[in-house]
């Protein structure tokens, strides 16, 4: 299909990355799913071993909305959104919204980005905007959030509250601009490394406010690792900026 024959949130495809999902994952195609009808569902799983993938498929011989991306290992969350994004884009989607599978972040602000996304390129639902929070978090866990940002923003010199959030909705024409195949991050890494590509390229980029709440069910994948991959990368990507004189966005063509 053409993306032309895909018309407002019909054009929609939620991308939704797992990995040992099954206690949430049924719960989160019904929730989404009636969020927004109109729109399509992709789970891209990683193999997981606990049957999360086997509770997709059920779900796809049901509900003709979803759709199930299967690889044989943990590749990590990054390359499950670009996985993700590549199908939607040879499917011919307009736009992506991401999101977890936990019920960190509500269904219900989807249409808060897709109407967002009517007037800008990029909308990343945020925590740190007025309106924005996080609950079930430790003190701890919530000033390393807020540095990671701040460090990012003063790293990479773009005006994102919060670009480590992994809730947001892309324009076709970003996903297309951005270099997908050269996208190597993951985790927290990821989701800079995406913002950070939409503002060099001079897309929009808007923040809606959202509450981000602590899993319930299953095991978080936050880690050490995660938090210093990113403090390293954002570390690169902003002294590359800096010793080629470059920290303005660009201008898409």
């Amino acid at each position: 299909m053409s993306p032309d024959d895909r018309t407002g949130w019909g054009s929609a495809l939620v991308v939704i990355p797992t990995y040992n999902e099954a206690d949430n994952i049924e719960a989160i195609l019904k929730a989404v799913t009636t969020s927004v009808p109109e729109a399509s569902l992709l789970v891209v799983d990683d193999g997981s071993p606990d049957g999360t993938g086997e509770l997709v498929e059920k779900a796809v011989e049901a509900d003709p909305r979803i759709h199930l991306l299967r690889g044989e290992g943990k590749r990590g969350l990054g390359q499950a959104y670009i996985a993700g994004f590549k199908w939607g884009l040879e499917n011919g989607y307009g736009l992506f919204v991401e999101m977890d599978a936990d019920f960190s972040h509500d269904p219900a602000h989807i249409p808060d980005l897709l109407r967002a996304a009517e007037e800008v390129d990029v909308v990343v639902g945020s925590r740190y905007i007025p309106g924005g929070g996080v609950v079930g978090w430790s003190k701890r866990r919530h000033l390393l959030s807020r540095a990671g940002n701040v460090y990012a923003r003063l790293a990479l010199g773009f005006a994102v509250k919060d670009a480590t959030g992994g809730f947001r909705c892309y324009r076709r024409e970003v996903l297309e601009a951005v270099d997908l195949a050269g996208v190597r991050s993951n985790g927290y890494a990821f989701q800079i490394d995406m913002t950070y590509r939409a503002w060099r390229h001079g897309f929009r980029i808007a923040e809606v406010p959202i509450t981000f709440r602590e899993r319930e069910l299953g095991t978080s994948k936050m880690s050490g690792s995660i938090v210093r991959e990113a403090l390293l990368a954002v570390g690169q990507w902003g002294l590359g900026d800096l010793l080629r004189g470059r920290r303005k966005p660009g201008t898409r063509a």
